[in-house]
């Protein structure tokens, strides 16, 4: 079992940024794909951005296009912790925000191939 708790979430103007934190305990595995979704009111949960991994080394980044320049995923190996810097924040951008763990390296964006999720934190972007 793989256990993930997101933080960080808040409210914002547009132009601002946040960072999400995500927290992963639980079983560890050489090779998977950590990502983060959002999902709007109303809207189906989208693909954000998410990185694969073979060990300490990053394989795939991919980002959606309407993110794409304004947010960069990362991870610290060592606190066990993804991050999601959120720059120029547009109130299109608010939503809850999860952070899901796949345990194939695989690029993929579809929601239903990640395994594990957060419970989820809310960005608002005020205009």
């Amino acid at each position: 079992q793989v256990q993930l708790v997101e933080s960080g979430g808040g409210l914002v103007q547009a132009g601002g940024s946040l960072r999400l934190s995500c927290a992963a305990s639980g079983r560890t595995f050489d090779s998977y794909r950590m990502g983060w979704f959002r999902q709007a009111p109303g809207k189906e949960r989208e693909f954000v951005a998410a990185i694969s991994w073979i060990g300490s080394t990053p394989i795939y980044t991919d980002y959606a296009d309407t993110v794409k320049g304004r947010f960069t995923i990362s991870r610290d190996n060592a606190k066990n912790t993804d991050y999601l810097q959120m720059n120029s924040l547009k109130p299109e951008d608010t939503a809850v925000y999860y952070c899901a763990a796949n345990l194939s390296p695989r690029a993929t964006m579809k929601v239903d191939e990640y395994d594990y999720w957060g419970q989820g934190t809310q960005v608002t972007v005020s205009s």
